[in-house]
């Protein structure tokens, strides 16, 4: 196992623990991941969607205090964010419909 998670600024005990559950098991995995496959990956292993939550890693990967982020920059991840939460959201939709078709709860076409 490598680093900590929490080696990485910004970032605590609560984002080792989220990022373990999300098969994130250290801080040279969430580098390498990238801020947004890496906050998917979080949302897709139960994490709720919070924009802070967000952007705090996004400045904590780029060594940054997590209130740097301010005016267009703040917006352009804002954007980022939202494409994220949709995409993880469409995914969750599509394994429940998954699921449904294949018990018989939801009409077949």
């Amino acid at each position: 196992m490598g680093t900590p998670v929490s080696t990485i600024r910004n970032l605590g005990p609560a984002m080792d623990a989220a990022c373990a559950k999300a098969g994130i098991p250290d801080a040279e995995t969430l580098r390498e991941l990238g801020p947004d496959a890496a906050y998917e990956q979080l949302l897709h292993h139960g994490t709720r969607p919070h924009f802070i939550g967000y952007y705090v890693l996004v400045m904590g990967l780029q060594g940054r205090p997590w209130n740097d982020c301010k005016g267009d920059e703040k917006k352009a991840l804002r954007a980022r964010f939202d494409a994220i939460k949709a995409r993880a959201k469409s995914d969750t939709d599509s394994a429940f419909e998954r699921m449904m078709n294949a018990i018989g709860v939801i009409n077949r076409p």
